[in-house]
């Protein structure tokens, strides 16, 4: 039966094949949209718009998660033990500390989230939805079946529909198809079985790239092409540089765990000691090896950053992108908006003598009048320029849009009984498609010396800074029908438009602190080369090198690597050479900045390690970016290299404890358990120790960082910290076999007495080094945050108060005479006093 009832399901056809009058509202017609009750009545049968949106975990769910960690269930195990063989204190320890740390992780994670889920609020993406008969615009989210949507270049398509109208538009469906072309869509009914050839459909996800259109949605979300994909891969999105150096991280320590519990359970089999004591003792060692707060560490402070940025002005979709941030060495960006005012002014519309032409100037402003799609600041201010375009006297017939393979625009209009075809676009592409040009009003042959008279007029407004149109017309005598590229030959030159966006001061201020951080600014632009050597001049920027977008075509992978090296200005650059560019930095080991705002910079965005775009971009851009700037300024992005390093720093602080003092501790345990004839410290105080050590640490994501901590980009290495360990865990390790000599050899102590004495030296050396460790300078010149001197302070006052109060005996403690305590102090103090001593050397590899 349910093989029967899949064959049916498989007859349905797809929905660009059924009548569209189905999705409609009563017996309205398909493109008359949906009342807004209508509306809600569909979205709350078919769900938000979302696509394979991860859903939110209830406490509940979030808590028997972290019960299922591995980490835990070791815990769970040790306490099974430990109750079954009537040793309650211990059971009551072990399970408070899972309590404590489940519920801190549970708690972070769940705030972390509902941070998180606010400030993509801030940013959802909008479309023009047919609501009561007006386009309003609405969250994506918002979208029901029957809703008709408007489209223009740059939008996001945010559910599966049929193609109402089409006016030129052409959709990139790679993230579908994997087709790297755009396609042309139009109204149907296109036949198509195979969602490839279906050009009267358009799919969720896919990108306008030019043209305008409308279409009536047939399905959102999950019931959407691609929701169905998202929902049966279910996969997660490849883990970031950060992630994968914090599983490195996490698989040293998890090795060095592992040899030294296999290697102290061997010894105490060898020398035939209990075995429940000697397992309980192995899987406490086990416990205090590893970071269980690692992770809860990291999304505190990824957290906060995320915050203190939102204050900057600076939306953050994606955390561990702060760190990558932080690391950038190299941040690549285009000028308008950025380094210039982005406030265009029509400078000059000089016709073929050099002059200013009304004619050139009544052409230009047609085609910006009439162009479809979204505008853009050049048209802007063109019609601004030309006073009121209501009373342009011509009528439009057909358009061809904007894009950015031809760079042209066109439109067909007329007045009485004449036609004429007007284009505008880049100089250099619409001049080779000229064969005359207006000369005192008339039209005539396009010479040679004519050519290169017009290419040095383009030269000289260039070197002025100025970007430039060009503008080109020619007589239509065919019938009125859709344009095709092919009818942009044969065209007459009229003049050029100059434009001028003047210099934004505070970029020079910006890029002198983004070098002192040691970031390298490379501008990357679809201007021409005169134009950005004027714009980097002007704001006497030091830059080297440039490349046209012609010369990175005639290079190779391998020699791009090689110049994008000593480049930092590249010029008339497409789509694809902006992506080539970012990922020949990548190859040639820089961590990549990059912001653009256009459809155009949305793959580079997505390749850089650090994307950023503004809040003013295109749906495309904005959905590319790992975080969008609320302000359009270089400095914003400084702001956020501070701010990335900061992070770092904090998180590092506490990879350096875990991987200096607490493995030193538990490898002066593993060494003890050769040569004492008792276990150093029974399971229940290694528990504690690692609990309140874990408790003082929780104040790190709040610290204060010292400006030498920020000054340079840094490196997460692995390697770095195993160097790191080599000098700070064996310094542990001999102060803590100078303690067991003093107490064996020197005081006699008894088993309790040792385990009291070196537990409070333990918890001495490991809590107090964090004053020394968390600066590369004095401590006593860096000022640490109050939440950490509170955890860490107190955690310490706790230990004390545990060891040597009227509860020790609880714990397995034996009162402290006073000159063995005051013995266990000074020994503290001289590896604190040695521990400063060498830290700067040790951080040297580290940073």
């Amino acid at each position: 039966m349910a093989q029967d009832d899949q064959a049916e399901h498989d007859k349905v056809p797809p929905f660009w094949a059924q009548p569209p009058g189905s999705l409609a509202e009563g017996n309205a017609a398909p493109d008359a949209g949906l009342s807004s009750a209508e509306a809600a009545r569909r979205l709350a049968e078919d769900g938000p718009n979302v696509i394979a949106d991860k859903a939110s975990r209830t406490i509940l769910a979030r808590v028997l998660a972290r019960l299922a960690e591995p980490l835990v269930a070791i815990l769970l195990v040790a306490a099974f033990v430990s109750g079954a063989s009537g040793d309650k204190a211990s059971l009551i320890i072990i399970l408070t500390m899972v309590l404590i740390s489940v519920g801190l992780d549970v708690y972070q994670e769940h705030g972390a989230e509902k941070a998180a889920e606010a400030l993509r609020r801030t940013i959802a993406l909008k479309a023009s939805v047919l609501r009561d008969g007006a386009f309003v615009d609405l969250p994506t989210e918002a979208l029901v079946r029957g809703d008709v949507v408007r489209l223009g270049p740059g939008a996001l398509v945010p559910a599966d529909g049929i193609v109402l109208t089409s006016h030129g538009a052409r959709v990139d469906e790679a993230i579908l198809t994997g087709e790297p072309y755009p396609v042309d869509k139009r109204p149907g009914p296109s036949g198509a079985t195979a969602l490839a050839d279906a050009y009267d459909a358009l799919f969720s996800g896919t990108a306008v790239v030019s043209g305008e259109a409308t279409m009536l949605v047939a399905a959102t979300g999950k019931h959407t092409n691609l929701g169905a994909i998202s929902g049966s891969l279910a996969s997660a999105e490849p883990p970031t540089a950060f992630e994968r150096g914090l599983h490195r991280l996490g698989m040293l320590i998890l090795r060095l765990t592992l040899a030294l519990v296999l290697f102290v359970l061997l010894i105490q089999i060898l020398f035939h000691r209990p075995m429940l004591e000697s397992v309980m003792f192995a899987v406490a060692l086990a416990v205090g090896l590893t970071p269980e707060l690692l992770p809860m560490v990291t999304t505190v402070t990824l957290s906060r950053g995320a915050q203190r940025l939102a204050r900057q002005q600076v939306i953050v979709k994606r955390l561990a992108a702060i760190h990558d941030l932080g690391a950038m060495n190299v941040f690549c960006t285009d000028k308008t908006g950025t380094l210039t005012e982005a406030r265009i002014e029509l400078a000059a519309w000089p016709g073929c003598d050099g002059k200013d032409s009304a004619r050139v100037l009544e052409l230009a402003t047609i085609n910006s009048f009439y162009e479809s799609g979204v505008g853009n600041p050049l048209d802007a201010a063109i019609c601004q320029k030309a006073g009121s375009p209501g009373e342009i006297e011509w009528r439009k017939l057909a358009d061809l849009p904007f894009d950015f393979e031809r760079r042209r625009a066109a439109v067909l209009v007329e007045k009485g009984a004449q036609r004429m075809l007007v284009t505008k676009g880049a100089p250099e592409a619409l001049l080779a498609l000229c064969d005359r040009a207006e000369i005192g009003g008339k039209p005539a042959p396009m010479d040679p010396q004519l050519r290169t008279r017009l290419e040095a007029m383009h030269d000289e407004h260039a070197a002025d800074g100025e970007r430039l149109l060009a503008i080109a017309w020619k007589e239509w005598s065919g019938d009125v029908r859709a344009l095709t590229p092919d009818d942009e030959a044969g065209l007459v030159f009229a003049g050029f438009c100059a434009f001028l966006d003047p210099p934004k001061q505070s970029a020079h201020e910006a890029i002198a602190r983004l070098r002192k951080l040691g970031v390298r600014v490379k501008v990357i632009s679809g201007d021409a080369a005169p134009v950005v050597r004027h714009l980097v001049k002007s704001l006497d920027l030091d830059c080297e090198g440039l490349l046209t977008g012609d010369q990175i075509d005639k290079l190779s992978d391998a020699a791009l690597r090689v110049q994008v090296r000593r480049t930092d200005l590249y010029a008339r650059v497409s789509p694809d050479q902006k992506l080539r560019i970012i990922r020949a930095l990548s190859r040639a080991g820089y961590t990549v900045g990059y912001m653009g705002d256009g459809i155009n910079d949305a793959p580079a965005i997505k390749a850089a390690d650090a994307g950023m775009s503004v809040d003013g971009a295109t749906d495309v851009a904005r959905g590319a970016a790992d975080m969008i700037l609320l302000s359009n300024d270089l400095g914003v992005v400084a702001d956020g290299v501070m701010e990335g390093r900061r992070t770092y720093a904090n998180i590092i602080k506490y990879v350096r404890m875990g991987t200096s003092s607490n493995f030193g501790n538990m490898l002066s345990m593993a060494l003890a358990a050769l040569v004492i004839p008792f276990l150093p410290m029974t399971a229940i105080q290694i528990l504690l120790n690692n609990l309140l050590y874990d408790f003082s640490q929780l104040g790190i994501p709040f610290d204060n960082v010292d400006a030498a901590e920020t000054r340079r980009p840094h490196d997460w290495s692995i390697a770095a910290i195993q160097r790191f360990t080599t000098f700070m865990g064996p310094l542990s390790s001999v102060f803590d076999i100078a303690t067991f000599g003093l107490l064996l050899l020197v005081f006699n102590a008894s088993p309790a007495e040792f385990r009291t004495a070196w537990f409070v030296e333990s918890m001495l050396t490991q809590i107090l080094v964090i004053f020394v460790i968390r600066t590369h300078g004095r401590p006593w010149r860096s000022t640490p945050h109050k939440a950490l001197a509170l955890t860490s302070l107190g955690a310490l006052g706790i230990a004390l108060l545990l060891a040597l109060g009227s509860w020790a005996s609880v714990f397995g403690f034996a009162p402290m005479p006073v000159h063995l305590l005051g013995a266990v102090i000074l020994l503290a103090l001289a590896y604190l006093a040695c521990a400063e001593g060498i830290k700067r050397r040790a951080m040297t590899t580290v940073r």
